[in-house]
Protein backbone atom coordinates (compact mmCIF):
# COMPACT_ATOMS: atom_id res chain seq x y z
CA UNK A 1 0.00 0.00 0.00
CA UNK A 2 2.52 2.30 0.84
CA UNK A 3 4.92 1.47 -2.22
CA UNK A 4 1.69 2.34 -4.42
CA UNK A 5 0.91 5.92 -2.65
CA UNK A 6 4.84 6.43 -2.72
CA UNK A 7 4.61 5.31 -6.77
CA UNK A 8 1.54 7.51 -7.56
CA UNK A 9 3.03 10.80 -5.62
CA UNK A 10 6.08 10.25 -7.87
CA UNK A 11 3.84 9.84 -11.13
CA UNK A 12 1.75 12.68 -10.33
CA UNK A 13 4.79 15.06 -9.70
CA UNK A 14 7.10 14.54 -12.65
CA UNK A 15 9.33 17.54 -11.47
CA UNK A 16 10.46 15.46 -8.87
CA UNK A 17 13.44 13.89 -10.32
CA UNK A 18 14.84 17.33 -11.31
CA UNK A 19 14.46 19.07 -8.09
CA UNK A 20 16.04 15.72 -6.62
CA UNK A 21 18.75 16.36 -8.90
CA UNK A 22 19.43 19.94 -8.06
CA UNK A 23 19.52 19.60 -4.52
CA UNK A 24 22.28 16.69 -4.70
CA UNK A 25 24.27 18.72 -6.92
CA UNK A 26 24.25 21.55 -4.49
CA UNK A 27 25.23 19.31 -1.90
CA UNK A 28 27.75 17.87 -3.62
CA UNK A 29 28.98 21.28 -4.60
CA UNK A 30 29.20 22.66 -1.13
CA UNK A 31 31.25 19.13 0.00
CA UNK A 32 33.90 20.19 -2.81
CA UNK A 33 33.89 23.58 -1.75
CA UNK A 34 34.28 22.57 1.72
CA UNK A 35 30.38 24.28 2.74
CA UNK A 36 31.77 27.46 1.71
CA UNK A 37 29.78 30.02 -0.75
CA UNK A 38 27.25 27.57 -0.79
CA UNK A 39 24.40 30.08 -0.48
CA UNK A 40 26.15 32.56 -2.88
CA UNK A 41 26.73 29.98 -5.34
CA UNK A 42 22.90 29.21 -4.94
CA UNK A 43 21.93 32.46 -5.74
CA UNK A 44 24.17 33.51 -9.11
CA UNK A 45 22.92 29.71 -10.08
CA UNK A 46 19.30 31.37 -9.44
CA UNK A 47 20.08 34.39 -11.53
CA UNK A 48 21.41 32.48 -14.73
CA UNK A 49 18.36 30.10 -14.07
CA UNK A 50 16.19 32.65 -14.66
CA UNK A 51 17.40 33.20 -18.28
CA UNK A 52 16.95 30.01 -19.45
CA UNK A 53 13.43 29.49 -17.34
CA UNK A 54 11.97 32.61 -19.11
CA UNK A 55 12.72 31.12 -22.78
CA UNK A 56 11.84 27.63 -21.60
CA UNK A 57 8.17 28.52 -20.28
CA UNK A 58 7.65 29.83 -23.91
CA UNK A 59 9.18 26.32 -25.02
CA UNK A 60 6.77 24.76 -22.75
CA UNK A 61 3.67 25.88 -24.11
CA UNK A 62 4.37 25.22 -27.78
CA UNK A 63 5.65 21.75 -26.50
CA UNK A 64 2.56 20.87 -24.15
CA UNK A 65 0.34 21.46 -28.24
CA UNK A 66 1.63 18.13 -29.53
CA UNK A 67 1.75 17.18 -32.93
CA UNK A 68 5.51 17.74 -33.10
CA UNK A 69 5.17 21.24 -32.27
CA UNK A 70 8.44 23.43 -31.25
CA UNK A 71 10.03 26.78 -31.78
CA UNK A 72 13.56 25.85 -32.75
CA UNK A 73 13.74 30.25 -33.59
CA UNK A 74 14.24 30.68 -30.04
CA UNK A 75 18.37 32.11 -30.80
CA UNK A 76 17.72 34.08 -33.97
CA UNK A 77 14.70 35.66 -31.85
CA UNK A 78 16.85 36.44 -28.73
CA UNK A 79 20.04 38.08 -30.63
CA UNK A 80 17.73 40.02 -32.96
CA UNK A 81 15.50 41.29 -30.01
CA UNK A 82 19.09 42.03 -28.00
CA UNK A 83 20.21 44.40 -31.09
CA UNK A 84 17.31 46.26 -31.83
CA UNK A 85 16.21 46.67 -28.38
CA UNK A 86 20.06 48.35 -27.42
CA UNK A 87 20.17 49.92 -30.63
CA UNK A 88 16.79 51.74 -30.06
CA UNK A 89 18.04 52.35 -26.44
CA UNK A 90 20.72 54.50 -27.30
CA UNK A 91 22.65 53.67 -23.90
CA UNK A 92 19.90 55.78 -22.46
CA UNK A 93 17.71 55.36 -20.08
CA UNK A 94 14.82 58.08 -21.36
CA UNK A 95 14.82 55.25 -24.00
CA UNK A 96 13.86 52.33 -22.53
CA UNK A 97 10.23 52.55 -22.85
CA UNK A 98 10.81 52.70 -26.62
CA UNK A 99 13.58 49.81 -26.60
CA UNK A 100 10.93 47.81 -24.63
CA UNK A 101 8.30 48.36 -27.14
CA UNK A 102 10.78 47.57 -30.02
CA UNK A 103 11.59 44.24 -28.40
CA UNK A 104 8.15 43.61 -28.21
CA UNK A 105 7.21 44.15 -31.55
CA UNK A 106 10.43 42.07 -32.48
CA UNK A 107 8.89 38.82 -30.75
CA UNK A 108 5.48 39.42 -31.90
CA UNK A 109 6.96 39.98 -35.69
CA UNK A 110 8.60 36.78 -35.05
CA UNK A 111 5.99 34.46 -33.64
CA UNK A 112 3.65 35.52 -36.96
CA UNK A 113 6.35 34.59 -39.31
CA UNK A 114 6.82 31.26 -37.86
CA UNK A 115 2.67 30.92 -37.81
CA UNK A 116 2.61 31.78 -41.46
CA UNK A 117 5.72 29.31 -42.01
CA UNK A 118 3.61 26.66 -40.08
CA UNK A 119 -0.20 27.27 -40.56
CA UNK A 120 -0.25 28.85 -43.80
CA UNK A 121 2.41 27.46 -45.48
CA UNK A 122 2.04 24.23 -44.20
CA UNK A 123 5.50 23.88 -43.31
CA UNK A 124 6.57 21.21 -40.13
CA UNK A 125 7.14 23.07 -36.80
CA UNK A 126 10.36 21.77 -36.48
CA UNK A 127 11.55 22.76 -39.92
CA UNK A 128 9.80 26.23 -40.10
CA UNK A 129 11.19 27.51 -37.19
CA UNK A 130 14.77 26.49 -37.52
CA UNK A 131 14.55 28.54 -40.99
CA UNK A 132 12.91 31.30 -39.04
CA UNK A 133 15.93 31.21 -36.84
CA UNK A 134 18.14 31.46 -39.78
CA UNK A 135 16.59 34.51 -41.19
CA UNK A 136 16.77 36.21 -38.11
CA UNK A 137 20.12 35.47 -36.92
CA UNK A 138 20.45 37.27 -40.65
CA UNK A 139 18.77 39.83 -39.88
CA UNK A 140 20.73 40.10 -36.28
CA UNK A 141 24.11 40.18 -37.85
CA UNK A 142 23.19 42.86 -40.52
CA UNK A 143 21.61 45.21 -38.33
CA UNK A 144 24.66 44.78 -35.87
CA UNK A 145 27.85 45.81 -38.60
CA UNK A 146 29.83 44.32 -36.24
CA UNK A 147 28.98 46.83 -33.25
CA UNK A 148 28.22 46.17 -29.56
CA UNK A 149 25.66 47.69 -28.79
CA UNK A 150 26.08 49.05 -24.68
CA UNK A 151 22.74 48.88 -23.10
CA UNK A 152 21.51 52.09 -20.83
CA UNK A 153 22.57 51.85 -16.84
CA UNK A 154 19.57 51.43 -15.76
CA UNK A 155 18.45 48.66 -17.73
CA UNK A 156 22.13 46.82 -16.72
CA UNK A 157 21.13 48.07 -13.03
CA UNK A 158 17.63 46.36 -13.05
CA UNK A 159 18.37 42.86 -14.65
CA UNK A 160 21.09 42.63 -11.93
CA UNK A 161 19.29 44.08 -8.87
CA UNK A 162 18.59 42.16 -5.96
CA UNK A 163 15.81 41.74 -3.51
CA UNK A 164 17.22 40.75 0.09
CA UNK A 165 19.70 39.28 -1.52
CA UNK A 166 17.27 37.32 -4.00
CA UNK A 167 18.04 38.70 -7.64
CA UNK A 168 14.29 40.76 -8.61
CA UNK A 169 14.25 38.90 -12.11
CA UNK A 170 14.29 35.79 -10.55
CA UNK A 171 11.17 36.85 -8.65
CA UNK A 172 9.02 38.32 -11.91
CA UNK A 173 9.70 34.98 -13.44
CA UNK A 174 8.62 32.78 -10.67
CA UNK A 175 5.42 34.91 -10.92
CA UNK A 176 5.35 34.40 -14.55
CA UNK A 177 5.38 31.03 -13.76
CA UNK A 178 2.80 30.69 -11.77
CA UNK A 179 0.54 32.67 -13.51
CA UNK A 180 1.05 30.86 -16.27
CA UNK A 181 0.82 27.31 -14.33
CA UNK A 182 -3.07 29.12 -13.21
CA UNK A 183 -3.61 30.07 -16.84
CA UNK A 184 -3.18 26.33 -18.01
CA UNK A 185 -5.39 24.77 -15.16
CA UNK A 186 -7.89 27.80 -15.28
CA UNK A 187 -8.79 29.27 -18.46
CA UNK A 188 -10.56 28.00 -21.36
CA UNK A 189 -7.17 28.88 -23.53
CA UNK A 190 -5.07 27.17 -21.17
CA UNK A 191 -7.25 24.11 -20.99
CA UNK A 192 -7.55 24.34 -24.80
CA UNK A 193 -3.84 24.29 -25.24
CA UNK A 194 -3.04 20.90 -23.48
CA UNK A 195 -6.12 19.54 -24.37
CA UNK A 196 -4.53 20.16 -28.55
CA UNK A 197 -1.90 19.06 -26.55
CA UNK A 198 -3.75 15.59 -25.46
CA UNK A 199 -5.49 14.76 -28.73
CA UNK A 200 -5.93 17.70 -31.35
CA UNK A 201 -9.09 15.69 -33.41
CA UNK A 202 -11.24 15.45 -30.14
CA UNK A 203 -10.05 19.22 -29.04
CA UNK A 204 -11.44 20.02 -32.80
CA UNK A 205 -14.56 18.22 -32.74
CA UNK A 206 -15.29 19.55 -29.34
CA UNK A 207 -15.36 22.93 -31.13
CA UNK A 208 -12.47 24.07 -28.82
CA UNK A 209 -10.04 27.38 -29.64
CA UNK A 210 -7.45 25.17 -31.55
CA UNK A 211 -5.74 27.50 -33.85
CA UNK A 212 -6.13 30.03 -30.57
CA UNK A 213 -4.09 28.32 -28.31
CA UNK A 214 -1.38 27.57 -31.00
CA UNK A 215 -1.30 31.06 -31.81
CA UNK A 216 -1.11 32.12 -28.14
CA UNK A 217 1.65 29.47 -27.56
CA UNK A 218 3.72 30.44 -30.44
CA UNK A 219 3.63 34.20 -29.61
CA UNK A 220 4.47 33.73 -26.17
CA UNK A 221 7.47 31.58 -27.40
CA UNK A 222 8.86 33.88 -29.18
CA UNK A 223 7.54 36.94 -26.82
CA UNK A 224 9.21 35.38 -23.87
CA UNK A 225 12.62 34.84 -25.79
CA UNK A 226 12.93 38.36 -26.93
CA UNK A 227 12.86 39.77 -23.73
CA UNK A 228 15.17 37.36 -22.26
CA UNK A 229 17.14 38.79 -25.28
CA UNK A 230 17.03 41.96 -24.24
CA UNK A 231 17.53 41.18 -20.38
CA UNK A 232 20.25 38.95 -20.72
CA UNK A 233 22.08 41.25 -23.10
CA UNK A 234 21.35 44.03 -20.19
CA UNK A 235 23.18 41.43 -17.04
CA UNK A 236 26.58 40.82 -19.57
CA UNK A 237 26.53 44.14 -20.81
CA UNK A 238 26.31 44.14 -24.80
CA UNK A 239 24.57 42.12 -27.37
CA UNK A 240 26.47 39.60 -29.25
CA UNK A 241 25.85 37.38 -32.26
CA UNK A 242 26.28 34.49 -29.91
CA UNK A 243 24.33 35.84 -27.60
CA UNK A 244 21.02 33.22 -27.54
CA UNK A 245 22.90 29.95 -28.85
CA UNK A 246 22.96 27.66 -25.91
CA UNK A 247 19.44 28.67 -25.53
CA UNK A 248 18.04 26.25 -28.32
CA UNK A 249 18.76 22.91 -27.00
CA UNK A 250 18.88 24.34 -22.92
CA UNK A 251 15.01 25.48 -23.23
CA UNK A 252 13.65 21.98 -24.77
CA UNK A 253 16.19 20.16 -21.89
CA UNK A 254 14.42 22.23 -18.87
CA UNK A 255 11.08 21.98 -20.19
CA UNK A 256 11.42 18.17 -20.83
CA UNK A 257 13.69 17.37 -17.57
CA UNK A 258 10.95 19.21 -15.66
CA UNK A 259 8.01 16.65 -16.51
CA UNK A 260 6.29 18.14 -19.40
CA UNK A 261 5.42 15.34 -21.16
CA UNK A 262 7.04 15.41 -25.00
CA UNK A 263 3.98 14.29 -27.03
CA UNK A 264 2.37 17.27 -25.50
CA UNK A 265 -1.02 17.56 -23.22
CA UNK A 266 0.86 17.91 -20.28
CA UNK A 267 2.99 21.02 -18.45
CA UNK A 268 5.14 21.45 -15.44
CA UNK A 269 6.06 25.35 -14.95
CA UNK A 270 7.51 24.32 -11.54
CA UNK A 271 9.36 21.40 -13.11
CA UNK A 272 10.74 24.04 -15.52
CA UNK A 273 12.49 25.99 -12.51
CA UNK A 274 13.99 22.83 -10.92
CA UNK A 275 15.44 21.90 -14.32
CA UNK A 276 16.82 24.97 -15.05
CA UNK A 277 18.35 25.19 -11.54
CA UNK A 278 19.83 21.34 -11.90
CA UNK A 279 21.48 22.35 -15.22
CA UNK A 280 23.17 25.46 -14.02
CA UNK A 281 24.32 24.10 -11.06
CA UNK A 282 25.88 21.15 -12.96
CA UNK A 283 27.97 23.95 -14.82
CA UNK A 284 29.17 25.57 -11.62
CA UNK A 285 29.92 22.11 -9.56
CA UNK A 286 31.98 20.86 -12.59
CA UNK A 287 33.83 24.81 -12.73
CA UNK A 288 34.55 24.65 -8.50
CA UNK A 289 36.34 21.17 -9.73
CA UNK A 290 38.09 22.93 -12.81
CA UNK A 291 37.03 20.78 -15.65
CA UNK A 292 38.00 22.03 -18.50
CA UNK A 293 35.30 23.79 -20.87
CA UNK A 294 35.45 20.78 -23.63
CA UNK A 295 34.66 18.55 -20.38
CA UNK A 296 31.61 20.69 -19.43
CA UNK A 297 29.74 20.72 -22.78
CA UNK A 298 30.62 17.28 -22.65
CA UNK A 299 28.82 16.23 -19.11
CA UNK A 300 25.87 19.49 -20.37
CA UNK A 301 25.61 17.41 -23.58
CA UNK A 302 25.15 13.77 -21.82
CA UNK A 303 22.56 15.42 -19.77
CA UNK A 304 20.34 16.99 -22.23
CA UNK A 305 20.52 13.59 -24.33
CA UNK A 306 20.00 11.39 -21.14
CA UNK A 307 16.53 13.99 -20.82
CA UNK A 308 15.57 13.35 -24.07
CA UNK A 309 16.23 10.00 -24.20
CA UNK A 310 14.37 9.41 -20.93
CA UNK A 311 11.68 11.51 -22.52
CA UNK A 312 11.17 9.58 -25.76
CA UNK A 313 11.07 6.45 -24.24
CA UNK A 314 8.25 7.37 -21.53
CA UNK A 315 6.32 9.03 -24.50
Amino acid sequence: MKTQVLSSFVQTRPWLWAFIGAVLVWFSSMMMSRGQGGMGMLLISLQFATFYVLVALGQMLVISCGSGNIDLSIPGVMTLAAYIGLGTAHSTNGAIPVAILAVIGVGVGCGVFNLLLIQALKIPPMIATLASAFVTQSLAIAYSRGASPIPPPLLTEWAGARWFHVPLLAVAVMVLAAVIALWLKRSLMGRTLLATGQNIRAAVLTDLPVKRALITAYLASTLFASLAGLLLASFVGGATLDLGQDYQLMSIACVILGGTAVSGGYATPLGVWFSALLLVLTVSMLNIMQVSPGTRYLVTGLIIVTVLAVARKKA
